[in-house]
């Protein structure tokens, strides 16, 4: 039976098979998927601390994160074009968002501290990194040039935001975030 053939219902459910076959194996495109997952809630996660964050870093957070929205909307935008000239599936529903995101969420956040809810975001952009790394490794692994590019244009943007983020805490790029530093601290 083709595409055409099926009726809408199969052709999800042959789409949804695929997704998760591909998820357990995994594969770049759906690793890539669990990025396009995590801008979306990190967009999300933005607005909220944008418009709840007080204090004296108010200010220069609100700043930063207007920024942080628009390329990360025109980075899940291209990302998700990128997906499809790859011939991937790409997550369009706020289902799939929810299954594939691997950051957390919660409204109670919004009263935290100015410095607790940047340090969440500091380690959002961290876990970030993890995935695109994976992708990366994958996409080149599956010989797929383009998206390898693109992830590692991506990677240099989170590495850009946590070490900004960081700055407005008064830390280093990789304070709190590698191993080592965490090793240090039990000392």
């Amino acid at each position: 039976m083709t595409t055409t053939t099926m009726s809408i219902e199969d052709r999800f459910a042959a789409e949804q098979a695929q997704t998760d076959h591909d998820h357990h194996v995994p594969t770049a495109g759906a690793m890539t998927n669990h990025i396009l997952a995590n801008l979306h809630i990190s967009i999300v996660k933005f607005h909220q601390v944008r418009w709840s964050v007080k204090g004296p870093l108010a200010l220069s957070v609100r700043q930063l994160l207007a920024g942080y929205i628009d390329t990360y909307r025109r980075q899940f935008d291209t990302l998700g074009e990128l997906l499809l000239d790859e011939g991937e599936v790409v997550s369009t529903t706020t289902k799939e968002f929810h299954d594939y995101n691997m950051l957390q969420e919660s409204g109670a956040k919004k009263y935290l501290s100015a410095e607790d809810q940047v340090s969440e975001l500091v380690h959002d952009a961290d876990t970030h990194n993890l995935f695109i790394d994976r992708a990366i490794k994958l996409a080149e692994k599956e010989e797929r040039p383009a998206l390898a590019s693109f992830l590692t244009d991506l990677r240099g943007t989170n590495n850009h935001i946590i070490r900004e983020l960081q700055a407005v805490l008064g830390n280093d790029a990789r304070d709190g975030l590698d191993e080592e530093d965490d090793d240090d601290d039990e000392d």
